[in-house]
């Protein structure tokens, strides 16, 4: 999966964006915008959750936002972080490369506010060495993507 399903994703939905692959591995968010020549916000991390009703969930937010407990309650109830073999497993991507798209099961997708303050944001592409430049609108319609206020700014 991953990197193929990512562009058969792009393919189906007519969407003509160029997945950017780097020498470099970008897991990380900073690693990911130094690769990129961007800022840390422009990154799109995607994180995976179990909610406490058993579904599974991901969460995209700007790379220099981090969960706010109290508004991921209040928007989720409680949560927390799948393991690394377990995202991979549901998402078809290695953790490093999980994105909203192209997923080996479908997950409901959930963008955080604070990828707003951004015309143009890079998720990875189902790869640790790849991205794609996106508007979070499109992102948002692509995935069917709800909108919810979970994170907090540095």
């Amino acid at each position: 999966m991953s990197l193929l399903s990512v562009r058969a994703f792009f393919a189906q939905h007519q969407i003509d964006l160029p997945l950017l692959e780097t020498q470099a591995l970008t897991p990380t968010v900073e690693s990911a915008a130094q690769a990129h020549g961007v800022e840390p916000g422009r990154i799109a991390k995607t994180l995976a959750f179990r909610l406490g009703d058993g579904r599974v969930v991901l969460l995209v937010a700007s790379g220099h936002a981090r969960i706010d407990n109290a508004k991921f309650k209040a928007t989720f109830g409680k949560g927390k972080m799948l393991p690394a073999q377990e995202v991979e497993t549901l998402t078809g991507h290695p953790v490093g490369g999980v994105c909203p798209f192209g997923l080996a099961h479908p997950l409901p997708v959930f963008l955080d506010q604070s990828l707003q303050a951004f015309d143009e944001v890079l998720p990875a592409a189902g790869s640790v060495n790849s991205a794609v430049r996106i508007s979070p609108a499109l992102m948002a319609r692509l995935t069917a993507g709800v909108w919810v206020d979970a994170c907090k700014l540095p």
